[in-house]
């Protein structure tokens, strides 16, 4: 029953998860999107209201017309919308679930003693750095290199190369150090915090200090303007890298392969490209000499992830059920017994392994995720032989 109940609180805290980052970047795209196609007002009323940008749209049989100040209206609203708790609400659903599933289960989940050889404790405490120390070094170089000889934000290019050279190296290091599929996530999650930090101690203190100065007839300081677009636009770039990211840790078959942490930044930049070019699209006609880039950064990810040949040849006749038994016996039974049925999956009977052919072809065979983190030291002639017995049947 507990193990049922954990299940519970997995698919809820995932589907919350979900949902708070779809708020938050369906709200980052909507503006991004907004921002990119304003237009010079031609109207004299607009312009002597300090409109500075509009546009109209048409959505579920209305139409909209958003305007967007040179600096603010001339009297504030008493009630201004922030949008800020998608943000929030999605970090925190993720780090709940990110607790729930890796940190309670570290020896499976984040360590791999092929990778690196450390304790439980010591690789949750590795995490929560590789966590902070990313938002630390991504705010330290926005600050230090994103500046021009004036003193103000600026230097996009420069924080650009930077900020995509850290995360190179962090994606290196946390493939040398953490079992491959918590290194896909635990890198996305990095950027996520960035992401979400930006918000909390960017984006929204610098507003507040805008509000409160035009309240109390202040002149703003533009720096804070400056640096939350420049944080924001960031956080769209990002994103996508961070859905590719969190996506690909479910592929066993990826987040294995020797050269992972390549893999890993590879289909980042693709998303990353994708980004762009809706972005530039937004602002102008289709830029179609982007999307080459990303295909063949994909092409190249499915290169590196390919399958090694078979190492027995397919015309093989179908294994016999007792070979099949011993293995699942030898690198399966151990987390699928009546002690430990890990996802409620009992394997240690003939009567089990039947009725679980296909989770066992999908799970070892296909996605190779389990064993976790071939903890057991499945090969891949064994997993060659549990495909050929699902394909002839999966019968005893």
């Amino acid at each position: 029953m507990d193990a049922y109940l954990f299940e519970w609180g997995n698919l809820l805290l995932r589907w919350l998860h979900v949902i708070t980052a779809i708020a938050w970047i369906g709200t980052s795209f909507h503006f991004v999107l907004t921002d990119d196609r304003l237009y010079r007002p031609t109207d004299r009323d607009q312009l002597d209201r300090g409109v500075d940008g509009e546009s109209w749209a048409v959505h579920g049989g209305g139409f909209y017309h958003f305007n967007k100040y040179r600096v603010a209206p001339k009297t504030l609203p008493a009630h201004l919308h922030w949008s800020y708790w998608e943000a929030y609400s999605t970090w925190l659903s993720g780090f709940a679930l990110l607790t729930v599933l890796y940190f309670f289960n570290a020896s499976s989940f984040l360590v791999d003693p092929r990778v690196h050889a450390w304790s439980s404790a010591a690789a949750i405490a590795g995490a929560l750095a590789y966590l902070v120390v990313g938002w630390i070094v991504y705010d330290g170089i926005c600050r230090l290199v994103g500046r021009d000889a004036a003193g103000n934000v600026g230097g996009d290019r420069k924080v650009g190369v930077l900020v995509f050279l850290y995360v190179c190296v962090a994606a290196w290091i946390a493939c040398h150090l953490f079992a491959g599929r918590a290194a896909f996530l635990l890198t996305g999650a990095m950027l996520a915090t960035m992401m979400s930090a930006n918000v909390a101690m960017v984006i929204i203190p610098g507003q507040r200090k805008v509000v409160a100065a035009l309240r109390a007839g202040e002149t703003p300081d533009p720096n804070h303007g400056r640096r939350g677009k420049q944080r924001s636009v960031h956080n769209t770039y990002v994103t996508l890298p961070v859905i590719v990211a969190m996506l690909s840790n479910h592929y066993g078959w990826l987040t294995q392969v020797r050269w992972n942490w390549l893999a890993l930044i590879l289909l980042m930049g693709a998303g990353a490209v994708i980004r762009l070019f809706f972005v530039l699209r937004h602002k102008g006609p289709s830029r179609w000499e982007l999307l080459p880039i990303p295909l063949v950064l994909i092409a190249v990810t499915a290169w590196l992830a390919r399958p090694a040949p078979a190492v027995e040849p397919a015309a093989l006749a179908p294994p016999t059920f007792a070979q099949v038994q011993d293995i699942v016996a030898t690198r399966c039974v151990v987390c699928h017994n009546a002690q430990v049925a890990n996802k409620n999956v009992r394997l240690d009977s003939a009567e089990a392994i039947v009725s679980h052919a296909r989770d066992i072809e999908q799970q070892a065979v296909i996605l190779k995720i389990m064993p976790m983190n071939n903890a057991t030291g499945i090969t891949d002639a064994e997993r060659a032989t549990l495909g050929r017995w699902v394909a002839s049947g999966g019968s005893r």
